[in-house]
């Protein structure tokens, strides 16, 4: 179990018995995505509440005042309770835990689609029926990203198989072959 796990999971696996007992896990899990958006999306925000020179009462004000009336009382008490132990600062890491034992718990896939251009309705559900015969479940979470980068195409990641469909990834195959002919 890597480093940072032994010390996410004991918050993570907490976390989600408490939302369980309370019948909040499918909204808690819908918070957590929320709140990683934000925390990924404002790095003034992340530094802030993971800089030692903020106090402790200062960004447990900070996070009542910011999010006490979007998230359950339960998740409040997480990040308060990350806050006092001076863990706050690894808030993304132990939601993305929370996530991870969430999807084990319920056998969700998680795929990853990486495109160059944003998908249409259509492309998605063709997309999403071929991903379900590679995962081998109809129980799958996809995240949808755009990245220009690619050219054209798109490369799929679902567990620890990739499939790389893009232009930028033809390129780059083709380049290697040339290169071991030459």
């Amino acid at each position: 179990m890597p480093l940072l796990n032994t010390v996410t999971t004991p918050y993570a696996e907490a976390f989600l018995q408490v939302a369980s007992s309370r019948n909040e896990v499918d909204k808690v899990v819908d918070q957590a995505k929320d709140l990683l958006n934000i925390w990924k999306d404002c790095p003034a925000f992340s530094d802030a509440m993971g800089s030692p020179v903020l106090e402790v009462d200062a960004k447990k004000a900070a996070l009542e005042k910011l999010f006490s009336k979007q998230i359950t009382p339960s998740f409040l008490n997480l990040l308060k309770l990350l806050a006092d132990r001076q863990r706050i600062g690894l808030l993304d890491a132990v939601l993305e835990r929370m996530l991870e034992l969430y999807r084990e718990q319920r056998n969700i896939a998680l795929a990853t689609v990486i495109s160059a251009e944003a998908l249409t309705e259509d492309q998605q559900a063709d997309l999403l029926e071929k991903i379900q015969l590679i995962a081998g479940t109809d129980n799958l979470e996809v995240n949808l990203k755009v990245d220009p980068e690619l050219i054209g195409g798109f490369v799929v990641n679902v567990g620890s198989k990739v499939i790389d469909a893009s232009l930028s990834g033809q390129v780059r195959r083709l380049g290697l072959a040339l290169a071991k002919v030459t």
